[in-house]
């Protein structure tokens, strides 16, 4: 099965990140510093954007590949919540043989969603639109390696909230269903949204992985590990048996920059992905031959 083309939106956005600073046609300036938090480079929300709930409604009956072409537009339009356009820096510390090396990424707060803070629905997709959306924005997918590290740094760790398997899964009221009760558990912990926090433990992460690849399944595949219920502590291994154009509501996008700090100096984190020598400080499956999802022009 192949994945759904996603090459013919005609969206003339502009990608990379910006922090607060010069505005230049209404977008900003990149200034990366690992104690900075960084924004999707996406316009603002528009004034007259739709809520996650109306454009549930209006994508509810369509086909797949045409919510596909719609989420993504909402997107790089600017209509998602705040927590979806926030990087937050997240620093490790390892060493590799006899050198140290600290490493600084900027990750989403929270998963993708359509709407505005009071009015969201977190969007699963395929992987093709998650890539998509990856390069459009000048960032990566995490790795299984990252969602542990994302999830043991995570200020805010909550429960997984299962949904009883059933033929309506992938389907948009699903969807909204496990919205609200994320939304439910969030309200009555009193969490506070207004600053960039990051929020881990309520989906799966469709990740990079060797297995997007390998020749253990005769079909293009999306990979998901996650769904921790602790550190070290994940409902859902490493599992590549869904073809690419499944995607259901338990899983979530989470957006990384492309670009990080390792030792002090800027690096592209592909380039990490690819390298025999670095590529354990993201990776615990070594180096990641192809660290992206097919069905994409780059």
């Amino acid at each position: 099965m192949k994945f759904i083309a996603l090459l013919l939106f005609s969206i003339s956005l502009g990608a990379s990140l910006w922090l607060p600073g010069s505005v230049v046609d209404n977008y900003k300036i990149i200034v990366i510093s690992k104690d900075s938090v960084a924004y999707l480079n996406i316009p603002r929300r528009p004034a007259n954007a739709i809520a996650g709930s109306e454009f549930a409604r209006q994508v509810a009956g369509l086909k797949p590949e045409e919510r596909e072409k719609a989420l993504v537009r909402e997107i790089l339009n600017g209509n998602i919540p705040s927590f979806s356009r926030e990087l937050c820096p997240l620093t490790i510390r390892e060493s590799i043989g006899d050198s140290v090396y600290t490493l600084t990424f900027f990750v989403t707060g929270d998963y993708m969603a359509i709407g505005p803070d009071q009015d969201y629905l977190y969007i699963p997709m395929t992987p093709s639109a998650a890539q998509y959306l990856a390069n459009r924005l000048e960032c990566v997918l995490p790795t299984k390696k990252m969602v542990d590290m994302i999830y043991r740094k995570a200020e805010i760790k909550l429960r997984p909230q299962p949904i009883p398997p059933s033929d309506k899964m992938t389907t948009i009221p699903v969807f909204e269903q496990h919205t609200d009760s994320i939304r439910q558990q969030m309200s009555k912990s009193q969490i506070d949204r207004q600053s960039c926090r990051l929020i881990a433990g309520h989906k799966k992460d469709i990740i990079i992985s060797n297995k997007i690849y390998s020749a253990d399944r005769e079909f293009d595949r999306v990979v998901i590990y996650g769904w921790h219920r602790g550190i070290d502590d994940p409902i859902q291994p490493v599992y590549n048996g869904h073809d690419a154009l499944y995607a259901d509501y338990s899983h979530g996008v989470r957006l990384i920059s492309d670009t990080a700090i390792l030792n002090g100096k800027k690096v592209k984190i592909d380039e990490i992905f690819m390298d025999s020598g670095l590529s354990g400080l993201l990776s615990d499956e070594g180096v990641i031959i192809k660290p992206y999802y097919p069905g994409i022009v780059f």
